[in-house]
């Protein structure tokens, strides 16, 4: 029980954080393929933690603070460069796409120098909770819970700001303020998540869909809903991991990877025609 605990618990709480983090940064940015990678968060982490174990290989318990490190720094240049060029809703992710092209360039130059970084970002690159400790959940916690808190209490001011930039201007609320504000607390969230999973993908862009056909657009019981469906696909997926050539274990990365990458040819096809 002391092994499967701690997995559970990191299941259910990255699961959550990458779908409601997901949930926002679609929201708010009207745009149906975004999710936490585009805002630079997996490759901000990415690059702290290579950095990492090429600088301190031993220090396995720093992992997770620079993953959290390193994505709260990738989103924070991001928005920096959005909002001295407007903070549009295509300059964000245009500038999310070319800061993780320059993290991931990072992610090779620091491989490349220092080889032996390479054994311990390949198992954060691929994603998983093999070994997952409580003590690895923990730094985690509090960042999670207090920005999902944080978002949900602006759940009417991000259904405003789904109106468009005119309409919420017009009513009152600073739209380029408040995007970047939740856009803030989303990356933190995603941030979190990754520092104990690794860079698991897909989650965020695969159970906000699913929760709009559901529970429809309206943003507070959306994020409530997805952080709950986010949870129970990744916990199924890690299921699924454990399970399907046991005894030999898949990084649930991989499976995510596998559900998720016809959900999103099929999203583009479906945008396509529409």
């Amino acid at each position: 029980q002391y092994v499967r605990l701690p997995r559970a618990c990191a299941c259910l709480l990255t699961g959550a954080a990458l779908a409601a983090s997901g949930t926002i940064i679609q929201g708010v940015l009207s745009n149906a393929l975004a999710a936490p990678s585009t805002i630079g968060v997996n490759a901000g982490a990415g690059l702290m933690v290579a950095v990492c174990c090429a600088v301190a290989p031993s220090a396995v318990t720093l992992v997770p603070y620079a993953a959290l490190l390193g994505g709260f720094l990738g989103v924070s240049l991001v928005l920096f460069i959005a909002e001295r060029t407007g903070a549009s809703k295509i300059t964000l992710v245009l500038a999310g796409v070319a800061v993780s092209s320059i993290f991931s360039a990072g992610i090779d130059a620091v491989i490349t120098f220092a080889p032996d970084a390479l054994n311990g970002y390949s198992d954060f690159r691929i994603g998983g909770f093999s070994g997952v400790s409580m003590s690895k959940i923990a730094p985690a916690v509090w960042p999670i819970a207090l920005n999902f808190a944080a978002a949900l209490s602006l759940h009417n001011e991000m259904d405003i700001l789904m109106l468009g930039t005119e309409q919420a201007q017009s009513l009152g609320v600073s739209a380029k303020k408040l995007r970047l504000l939740v856009l803030m607390l989303a990356a933190v969230m995603a941030g979190a998540a990754v520092s104990i999973s690794g860079l698991i993908g897909f989650v965020g862009l695969i159970v906000p869909h699913i929760m709009r056909r559901l529970v429809g657009e309206e943003s507070g019981p959306l994020l409530v809903t997805s952080a709950l469906g986010g949870a129970a696909l990744l916990g199924f997926c890690d299921l699924l991991a454990r399970m399907l050539f046991a005894p030999f274990e898949l990084p649930v990365g991989i499976v995510m990877a596998l559900v998720g990458g016809p959900f999103f040819i099929w999203l583009l096809q479906r945008r396509g025609h529409s």
